[in-house]
């Protein structure tokens, strides 16, 4: 029986469907394609609102509205050794309370004219300033200070043991326990062919140092390469451990191009106690399951999807204030939207358009900000509130060497 979409979980619209970009940023990267998009350079349009936007108010202001936390001379990352990058995933360093920005593929240098880091990579910031007043700025680099480099020992593009893989993507980061956690996906083929997602799999890896050094749990999910294509724990996001004591975990299937056919949008839920979590006792874990014509939480069926609707890459859960809010970026709408819940396995609102790629269309993105070629969209767990959270969101330009990857921050987003 396939089960229902969880009661009252309202379906993203279909409407407004706009063309992808038939090159994807690290395909046109990876080829080294010499391809232009038709817009001004990166910075011309962040934050930028359509001329006739202004008939349906102003936009509510924020604290950061697109301030850019790379790719400018003298900025703080350069200073870490980080010109260029994407993501920066935030996560909460607990035991000294300071932040953490987890990056995807970086560079020493702006666009690919610098040394090309790796993946995973990390800065540091010493305090994050929830109310907006100041952006996030990076006070050191990891693994051990000195100038950023990848923390994972592995090698792009070759077989490190499991397969050909061209770079480990992380999802998300997370500190519990004195033991920090990074999920990632390992990525076999930027441009698979229609249908497939490209992963060779994805995998925790975990530190016991806070970042210096990380180790691989002995288990991986399998991936497309490795015959289990589609599979919906490619891509996971930490919402925390909730005061029951769970901890709460949303996956998907990988999406890493924006072009994955498989990927409708769907996600799903389970949850972990986390002293099974750190000793890698995936298996108890407990699934948010449509099982015996109920919703319920079970191990005698696999997770049901929660959510469908739109292509949706990146992805972000966490708790803010005791409630549950999620930030994606909905390919379709081509923007970064919103929803929240009461709890994590309660009905979701419906999706809030946030920070558009094209704020001239659809009317419902009048007044928003916008950003052309985003995507990422990830909360801070340090947010001022569940109606005044901070979103870190990626961008890219389509061209060649030049500045292909940042990140900005846009702060008091209302979900």
């Amino acid at each position: 029986m396939t089960p229902p979409v969880q009661p009252d979980q309202p379906d993203q619209p279909h409407g407004h469907h706009r063309p992808r970009p038939a090159l994807t940023r690290r395909s046109l990267l990876r080829a080294g394609a010499g391809f232009t998009l038709a817009t001004g350079a990166l910075g011309t349009l962040a934050g930028a609102a359509p001329a006739h936007a202004a008939a349906t108010g102003p936009a509510r202001a924020l604290g950061q509205t697109g301030a850019p936390l790379c790719e400018q001379p003298g900025d703080s990352a350069s200073a870490q050794g980080l010109g260029s990058g994407d993501l920066a995933i935030p996560y909460h360093r607990v035991h000294d309370n300071t932040w953490g920005y987890v990056f995807g593929d970086a560079w020493a240098g702006p666009g690919q004219s610098g040394t090309y880091l790796g993946s995973p990579v990390m800065l540091n910031q010493d305090r994050f300033d929830a109310s907006g007043g100041t952006p996030i700025s990076f006070t050191w680099a990891m693994p051990s200070g000195g100038a950023a480099r990848q923390m994972f020992d592995y090698r792009h593009d070759h077989d490190n043991g499991h397969g050909f893989e061209v770079s480990r993507i992380p999802n998300d980061c997370i500190e519990f326990g004195g033991r920090t956690y990074i999920q990632y996906t390992s990525v076999a083929v930027w441009r698979p062919p229609d249908g497939y997602d490209g992963s060779l799999m994805s995998g925790v890896a975990y530190s016991d140092d806070y970042g210096v050094t990380w180790r691989d749990y002995p288990y991986h999910w399998a991936g497309d390469t490795q015959g289990v294509n589609q599979s919906m724990y490619g891509m996971w996001s930490f919402a925390g451990i909730d005061p029951d004591g769970w901890l709460y975990i949303f996956s998907k299937r990988w999406n890493g191009t924006h072009l994955n056919t498989g990927d409708h949008g769907a996600i799903q839920l389970f949850r972990i106690q986390p002293h099974d979590f750190r000793a890698g006792n995936f298996g108890a874990q407990q699934n948010w399951a449509f099982h015996d014509n109920r919703w319920q939480w079970t191990q005698a069926a696999p997770p049901s999807p929660i959510l469908t609707g739109n292509h949706i890459g990146e992805f972000s859960v966490k708790r803010i204030g005791g409630t549950y809010c999620m930030s994606y970026f909905d390919t379709t709408d081509y923007s970064i939207r919103t929803r929240t819940a009461p709890r994590p396995d309660a009905p979701w609102t419906a999706p809030k358009t946030q920070i558009a790629g094209n704020a001239a269309w659809p009317p419902e993105h009048w007044g928003k900000p916008q950003l052309p070629f985003l995507y990422g969209g990830y909360i801070h767990p340090g947010s001022a509130s569940a109606t005044s959270l901070t979103l870190v969101v990626s961008q890219w330009n389509g061209r060649q060497g030049e500045a292909p990857y940042r990140v900005l921050q846009y702060d008091g987003v209302n979900p």
